[in-house]
C-alpha cells in the first residue's frame, strides 16, 4: 500500500471551480488520497452578504462534499502565503489550480509564485473549459 497523498484544490467564489474539484477527485482515483478544497477570502470581504458569491461557495461546499473533499475557507490578505502555509501544514503533495478565461498575468503570477514556493509539489493546471 502506497503513501497516502494529500491534494489541495484551490477554488475561487465561482461555480466554474466545480471542474477543479472534479479534476482533484479524478486525480485521487479511488486510492489513498485526501482532498482539500481551499478558498482564501480577503479580510473584510463579506461574501455572505453577496447572494451570488454566497450561493457559489455553498454550491462548491456541496460539490466538495460529493467528491469526498474537505472544504476550507481561510481569511487572509496574502493569498499565496496562506495557500503555501496550508499546503505545508496539511502535507500536500499535489496542487490543482485553474486558469481563468483571460489567463491573466495575475493568474500566471499566483501559479508561478506557488510553484516557486512549493517546488517539491506536483501542480495540475486546469485550462478554462
Amino acid at each position: 500500500m502506497g503513501k497516502k497523498i494529500n491534494i489541495m484544490i484551490c477554488v475561487t467564489r465561482q461555480k466554474t471551480c466545480e471542474r477543479l474539484i472534479k479534476v482533484g477527485r479524478d486525480t485521487a482515483g479511488n486510492g489513498n488520497a485526501q482532498l482539500y478544497a481551499v478558498h482564501v477570502a480577503k479580510k473584510g470581504v463579506n461574501f455572505l452578504g453577496n447572494p451570488d458569491e454566497g450561493e457559489a461557495l455553498d454550491y462548491l461546499f456541496q460539490v466538495s462534499k460529493e467528491a469526498g473533499a474537505e472544504m476550507t475557507v481561510l481569511r487572509s490578505e496574502h493569498v499565496v502565503d496562506t495557500l503555501v502555509e496550508f499546503a505545508r501544514k496539511s502535507d500536500i503533495s499535489v496542487v490543482v489550480l485553474g486558469e481563468s478565461a483571460g489567463n491573466t498575468n495575475r493568474d500566471k503570477s499566483i501559479i508561478n509564485e506557488l510553484k516557486s514556493k512549493l517546488p517539491d509539489l506536483e501542480f495540475i493546471i486546469v485550462p478554462q473549459a
